[in-house]
């Protein structure tokens, strides 16, 4: 999905990540809390997805307030994941300036000795966050630009639905 995000001077990010889980509290996804996407989630708790299927001609947006997973929640992501994928996120500092890919690569060896016989450690910055949504756009392709748009907006009282123009 496409995760939008706005730096403290409103200035947008954009970038793809992995939806890891849905369900009646949000959307959820990982990744360093250190990262830019990391930081700009802390700093303003508000973010937007994008979900696009060319072939199906259908979009699915999503705005609302962000939280941080619980770090059980993170413990057990964390534990999904492919060993090397460990050793790369405990490796790498997401989104930090990098001397050279051969210092990266370097770092990652050292590692995989290092936990060769051990579990490897979910850093504390290895985190997962909630869109929690406040609005949802469905979104389907029509012929001649007369697309169909409905948008529900979570009120008090549940969820308002409103058809937009195209």
């Amino acid at each position: 999905m496409a995760l939008a995000t706005a730096g403290g001077r409103g200035a947008p990010s954009v970038r793809f990540v992995l939806l890891k889980g849905a369900d009646r509290r949000g959307f959820v996804f990982f990744t360093d809390g250190r990262s830019r996407k990391g930081r700009e989630l802390r700093a303003s708790a508000r973010a937007a997805v994008a979900f696009y299927w060319h072939r199906l001609g259908k979009q699915v947006r999503i705005e609302g307030r962000v939280e941080e997973v619980s770090p059980a929640e993170a413990d057990a992501y964390w534990a999904t994941r492919p060993r090397a994928s460990q050793l790369a996120a405990l490796a790498s500092e997401q989104s930090a300036a990098l001397a050279s890919r051969r210092a990266l690569i370097a770092r990652w060896m050292e590692l995989r000795h290092r936990y060769r016989r051990r579990p490897v450690p979910r850093p504390p910055t290895c985190t997962g966050f909630r869109l929690v949504p406040a609005s949802v756009e469905f979104w389907t392709h029509r012929e001649h630009r007369l697309h169909e748009r409905e948008l529900f907006v979570r009120t008090r009282a549940g969820w308002r639905r409103q058809l937009l123009q195209p």
